[in-house]
């Protein structure tokens, strides 16, 4: 399989950062072992905030002839290295795409597995992003979900609001567009006269509201769309896209990833 990014740009403009990413990968202090895209990730300018649609689980099991449960466990496992790496290159924040709200639609069993998987993984990572500073917010509607899943979330919530390293936002039960239906509601809510409404209010009544602008969105998988994720955040986002399946996405091509970041002008329309 191809494992290599296949990079799309969302506005104007091409080149390089004023030169530096090339200046960057002739530079004599390289250390000959140290690969290239992790040198140009962690000396060009790195983005605040990235957000990732971590697609593939269910076609990188059917490959190997395994069970789809197999691939959403290794989809899981896949999230805590790269997690780390963020975290390591100074990302201030991560937000990763879980499940959507039209995941409800899948067959019970699946969405079952989607969620003991989930409450395993909060049990097992919440002490070591406790440790790291990292935490944890939510991105969607909790309100509808019930039971241990929401116990086990709103746990991970309260025991890691003090982090300050990083923030990783979790997009669960997550819709682009419902995401803008309550930004307006909190518009009425909150008695804004109709003159008022302006990019601002509604950029502050966002679920995204006290993060920093989303810089690069990552899709895993080999599809090229944005399937209902940050809708709004993503309207200047530089976009790039990886042709292998998500459980495969590894620290390296994470690098990769911001490389590629680090090689765009972004131009923000003008």
């Amino acid at each position: 399989m191809d494992r290599r990014g296949r990079a799309a740009r969302q506005g104007q403009g091409t080149g390089d950062h004023g030169g530096l990413v090339a200046a960057l990968e002739v530079a004599t202090t390289e250390r000959a072992d140290e690969p290239a895209e992790r040198r140009t990730a962690e000396r060009g300018p790195v983005p605040r905030h990235v957000a990732i649609i971590m697609d593939g689980n269910r076609r990188w099991a059917r490959e190997r002839g395994v069970p789809e449960a197999q691939g959403h466990a290794a989809g899981v496992d896949a999230i805590r290295p790269i997690v780390e790496r963020a975290r390591h290159h100074g990302v201030a924040a991560l937000s990763v795409f879980a499940f959507s709200r039209e995941n409800w639609q899948r067959a019970s069993s699946e969405v079952e597995t989607l969620f003991s998987l989930l409450e395993a993984a909060i049990g097992d990572y919440t002490p070591d992003l406790v440790r790291q500073g990292v935490r944890v917010k939510l991105l969607g509607r909790l309100d509808e979900v019930s039971g241990s899943t929401r116990t086990s979330i709103e746990e991970a919530l309260r025991r890691t609001e003090s982090g300050t390293s990083m923030t990783l936002n979790v997009a669960f039960n997550y819709s682009g567009r419902t995401e803008l239906v309550d930004a307006a509601r909190r518009l009425v809510e909150d008695g804004v006269p109709a003159e008022q409404i302006d990019e601002a209010a509604i950029a502050e009544r966002l679920y995204t509201s006290d993060f920093p602008e989303l810089d690069l969105l990552i899709r895993t998988g080999g599809e090229q769309r944005v399937s209902n994720f940050l809708l709004w955040q993503s309207a200047y986002a530089e976009l790039y896209f990886w042709d292998g399946y998500w459980p495969d996405f590894d620290p390296e091509a994470f690098d990769s990833a911001l490389a590629e970041y680090a090689r765009r002008s972004r131009r923000f329309g003008r």
